[in-house]
C-alpha cells in the first residue's frame, strides 16, 4: 500500500510517498480501505513533534478517515467486511490502508459521501463537545467564533444555530466574511492580523465588544489562540463561557483579573482525551452528530481535495490559514 510518510521532524515538505506492506488487523481491529482522510490542525504539530502525542517514525498524519471494511481481527463482532465507516485515530490516516480499533469506528449513513465522513467526526466531535458539555450552549445564547472559516470553526456555527444560539463569526478577510454569513452566521466581525501591542489589543477587543453588543458574548469559542484571545475574552459576558480549543496563533496568555470581574470561565476543550476517558458519552455525542446530519442541520463542507501524493501540500494549505471550510485527501 502507498502511504505520506513523516520519516524525519519536520514541516510538511518532508512528508514522503512510500510502499508500506498492507497492515493485518489485531485482535479488537478494523482493517480500513481508506478513501479519505480529513486534514485537521494537530497533523501540522505532530509531524513536528509539536503535539501532545509522538508517535514513533515513521508514521503518516491523519486522524479521521472514512472507508469500507476489508478485514476484521478476532473478537471483532460489530463491523464486517463491506461496512462502510468513519475512524478515529491518532496518526495514520494519510495511507491507503489503516487498522483501527473498533471501539474507535462509527457506520456511516448510507446516504453519506466518503469525503464529507472524513470531515465530520473531529471538527463536529470537538465542537459538540465543546459547546453542549463544556459550555452548556443554550437557546438565545450570544456565540462568538473565532476563526470561524475553518473545519472546527464552520462546525461550531452550525451547531450553534442547530442549538438555538445568535452566532457572531470573527474571521480575517471580508471573503471570509461572506462565507461564513452564507452558513448562517447572523453578524461577523472582520479582524486584522496579528500580533498586537497594547492599543492593538484593546481596538481588536473593542471591535468584538461591538459585534456582540451590550450584553457580551456568553460563550466564546476559540481554535486560534495568540493575541486574539485576550481580546475576545474582553468581550465576555457576565458569567460567559472561554472556550479554549486551538493555538495557531500561538498560546495565549490571559490576565486572570478579567475573569474575576466578568465572573467568567475559562474551559479547556480536548475532544481526544475526553473521547477516551469517557466512551459512552462520546458515542452519544456522535449519535446526536449523525441524527443533526440526517435532518440537514450540519454538513461538512469541503473546500479543497488532494490526491495522497500531494497529502503534503494539503497540510501546508491548512497550516496557512486560508483555507474556508475542510480539507480532504482522497485516495485512488
Amino acid at each position: 500500500m502507498k502511504a505520506m510518510l513523516s520519516k524525519q521532524i519536520g514541516g510538511p515538505e518532508t512528508l514522503v510517498l512510500d510502499e508500506l506492506p498492507d497492515p493485518k488487523p489485531q485482535a479488537g481491529e478494523v482493517l480500513i480501505a481508506v478513501k479519505a482522510c480529513g486534514v485537521n490542525y494537530p497533523d501540522s504539530l505532530i509531524i513536528e513533534d509539536r503535539y501532545q502525542f509522538k508517535p514513533p517514525r515513521p508514521f503518516a498524519p491523519g486522524g479521521e478517515v472514512a472507508g469500507v471494511v476489508e478485514a476484521v481481527g478476532a473478537g471483532v463482532t460489530s463491523f464486517k467486511p463491506g461496512d462502510r465507516v468513519i475512524g478515529s485515530v491518532i496518526s495514520g490516516g494519510m495511507a491507503e490502508k489503516l487498522c483501527v480499533e473498533a471501539a474507535r469506528c462509527t457506520p456511516m449513513p448510507a446516504n453519506m459521501p466518503f469525503d464529507e465522513a472524513s470531515a465530520l467526526i473531529l471538527t463536529y466531535g470537538t465542537s459538540i463537545h465543546a459547546l453542549k458539555d463544556r459550555a452548556r450552549l443554550k437557546k438565545g445564547d450570544t456565540l462568538l467564533v473565532l476563526g470561524a472559516a475553518g473545519g472546527v470553526g464552520v462546525s461550531a456555527i452550525e451547531l450553534g444555530k442547530a442549538y438555538g444560539a445568535r452566532v457572531v463569526a470573527a474571521v480575517s478577510s471580508e471573503d471570509k466574511l461572506a462565507f461564513v454569513k452564507k452558513l448562517g452566521a447572523d453578524s461577523g466581525v472582520v479582524y486584522p492580523r496579528g500580533p498586537f501591542d497594547k492599543a492593538g489589543t484593546k481596538a481588536l477587543a473593542d471591535l468584538f465588544k461591538q459585534a456582540c453588543g451590550e450584553h457580551g458574548a456568553d460563550v466564546i469559542y476559540d481554535p486560534v489562540g495568540g493575541d486574539y484571545s485576550e481580546a475576545a475574552l474582553r468581550a465576555i459576558a457576565w458569567e460567559g463561557r472561554f472556550l479554549v480549543v486551538g493555538f495557531p496563533a500561538g498560546i495565549a496568555k490571559l490576565p486572570l483579573n478579567l475573569t474575576l470581574l466578568k465572573s467568567c470561565d475559562v474551559v479547556g476543550v480536548f475532544w481526544g482525551g475526553f473521547a477516551r476517558r469517557d466512551p459512552k458519552a462520546n458515542a452519544a455525542n456522535i449519535a446526536e452528530l449523525m441524527q443533526l446530519y440526517a435532518k440537514g442541520a450540519i454538513k461538512p463542507l469541503i473546500s479543497e481535495r488532494y490526491p495522497l501524493a500531494e497529502a503534503g501540500k494539503a497540510i501546508a494549505r491548512l497550516a496557512s490559514r486560508q483555507a474556508m471550510g475542510k480539507i480532504v485527501v482522497t485516495m485512488g
